[in-house]
């Protein structure tokens, strides 16, 4: 019994042990919690830094040049003239402005520009009541007809972009194989092919099936452009430029209205932006139905303005021909009088 009670420690060493323990539990608990600080600090800097990354990759996809647009569209859109030829022009530049093509509105042929979303259905009924019409007069040589595309309806296609990407390929046929434009445009627009509203659209695959039925030769580069939404941003920088800096192809002076009656105007002397599609633009006016009537016979009457304005421009200068013989002959006769 004496043995036991002398191995068992006694009272101070038990409290001396007690504080040992305390004292190790308490350098653990430091060294845990300092630990623990220092993977918190280290997730914060981290967050920081993706933050930060974050941050500066939609700063410089916001400010970064949206490229060059399609060859033929220098104006953000593409001019078809007579035959349905498409006009040759240059890229548009990421630091060019889009700036109206050069026009004398004082002779034919008349200049007319739309201005359309491939998934709008104004857009739509507009082209299938005039389409073939606008053809003939083009076709003719009688007016130049400019497509300016563009993808405000983006929303409207459940997430697939359907508006950028049917311009995309609009885009892509005007700088590849601009004699498949004029019908590639037609078709996105008929009532074959054009999707409803809050539909995912065409696929890339069956909108190469269309510029194949257009006459384009569906080929690798076609494909590629397709593929890599070549001219997305074009298309964006389109419509951003149409509906904040203001529209190409007016008149100096002339105003876009408010409404499809066009009782009210958007304020003169302010830059004249996109509010709705399809917009018109017949001769550097816009032209509404509601207000100017059927667009064919607002065209011949347009037409028929320019002819009139042009014999009386030649009939003016038959006139002060006709009197400077006059006066030359009158000097003539004088002079054999003085004589």
């Amino acid at each position: 019994m004496s043995n036991e009670s002398n191995a068992r420690p006694t009272k101070n060493e038990r409290r001396q042990q007690a504080r040992e323990q305390a004292r190790a539990a308490r350098e653990q608990e430091q060294k845990r919690e300092k630990r623990n600080r220092l993977f918190i600090q280290g997730g914060i800097v981290l967050g920081i830094v993706a933050i930060l990354a974050i941050v500066g990759l939609v700063v410089q996809q916001a400010t970064a040049p949206a490229g060059p647009g399609p060859a033929n569209m220098a104006s953000g859109g593409v001019v078809f003239g007579k035959d349905l030829k498409v006009q040759k022009t240059a890229a548009l530049q990421s630091d060019e402005t889009r700036k109206a093509p050069e026009v004398n509105r004082d002779e034919l042929p008349l200049d007319v520009t739309v201005y359309a979303d491939y998934m709008c259905p104004a857009c739509g009924a507009f082209e299938q009541a005039n389409g073939t019409m606008l053809e003939n007069y083009v076709g003719s040589g009688d007016i130049t007809l400019q497509v300016y595309p563009l993808n405000f309806l983006d929303p409207a296609s459940l997430g697939t972009k359907y508006s950028t990407r049917a311009a995309n390929l609009f885009g892509c046929v005007v700088e590849q194989q601009p004699d498949a434009a004029f019908k590639l445009h037609n078709a996105l627009l008929s009532a074959e092919v054009q999707p409803s509203e809050n539909t995912q659209g065409l696929t890339d695959d069956e909108l190469l099936d269309q510029a194949k039925a257009a006459g384009a030769n569906v080929d690798t580069e076609l494909k590629q452009c397709v593929k890599d939404r070549r001219f997305a941003d074009f298309v964006a920088s389109n419509t951003k430029a149409a509906t904040e800096t203001g529209v190409v192809g007016l008149a100096e002076g002339a105003q876009i209205a408010l409404d499809q009656t066009g009782q009210e105007l958007q304020p003169e002397g302010e830059p004249q932006r996109l509010i709705s599609t399809p917009l018109v633009i017949v001769n550097g006016q816009q032209w509404l139905s509601g207000r100017d009537g059927d667009l064919e016979n607002y065209l011949l009457k347009v037409k028929a303005e320019v002819e009139k304005a042009a014999k009386g421009g030649d009939a003016s200068k038959d006139a002060a021909k006709d009197e400077s013989k006059d006066a030359g002959a009158a000097k003539e006769a004088d002079a054999a009088t003085a004589g």
